[in-house]
């Protein structure tokens, strides 16, 4: 095993711990809702971790809105029920991280929505945006190099265009992942990175016209190999 992987799984462990006794600060009645968590240097102290361990860990109940900031004020436990705010939080220790297939699964499920979006409310600006990307990933493509992130990028501008911001924050959550795993996994050889130029250019052009069901298509055709790639290998 990696030492990165080592050192992820036991960071993922004190963020655990730490968020189950925020849980039972919560719990024992020391913490309600609307009232205000302590500083992070006597969380700290209180629990025997870094207060960096602790900011990440409240930035992840944040995430999920069992806590709230407000600036210049400090962090607030959120006004929710105690049965489900103990739900929740046994629902976040339980999370895993997810593997390629899901990722896939999921980036497939918000792209064919996403693009269709994009094609109805795309601006000018967004349209610049995406036609950017796709040159960026064809110079790399031609120049021979690894396009991954470009071509992420491209997809990214799409989520932009979709003008659905929960959407857009979606893609950036799972796109870490993607990145690494294609990678790891080296799905895309040259030919299909080349293939990809041409997929791209029809996707953006079904944009351009304004035609969702047609960026849709297009999509899904762009997908088609990754989706394979997905079930036919042991991910």
């Amino acid at each position: 095993m990696k030492l990165d992987v080592i050192a992820k799984n036991e960071n993922q462990k004190i963020q655990n711990e730490i968020i189950s006794k925020i849980r039972d600060l919560i719990n024992y009645k020391n913490l309600e809702p609307g009232d205000k968590l302590p500083s992070e240097r006597m969380l700290s102290d209180k629990f025997g971790v870094s207060r960096s361990n602790v900011r990440e860990a409240i930035q992840t109940l944040e995430f999920y809105g069992l806590l709230k900031s407000k600036p210049q004020s400090g962090t607030f436990v959120a006004d929710i029920g105690q049965v489900a705010m103990n739900g929740m939080m046994e629902d976040i220790l339980r999370l895993q991280e997810p593997d390629f297939k899901s990722l896939v699964e999921t980036r497939i499920l918000l792209e064919l929505k996403t693009c269709r979006l994009a094609a109805l409310r795309r601006t000018d600006e967004n349209l610049e945006e995406i036609k950017e990307a796709l040159n960026a990933y064809e110079s790399k493509v031609v120049d021979g190099k690894s396009a991954v992130e470009e071509d992420l990028l491209f997809h990214l501008a799409i989520a932009r265009a979709s003008g659905n911001s929960t959407i857009n924050t979606l893609m950036l959550v799972i796109t870490p992942g993607i990145i690494n795993n294609f990678e790891k996994y080296h799905v895309c050889d040259k030919n299909r990175a080349f293939l990809g130029i041409q997929e791209h250019r029809a996707i953006y052009e079904a944009i351009k016209e304004q035609n969702p069901q047609l960026a849709k298509e297009k999509m899904k055709e762009h997908f088609k190999d990754l989706y394979q790639f997905c079930y036919n290998k042991s991910i």
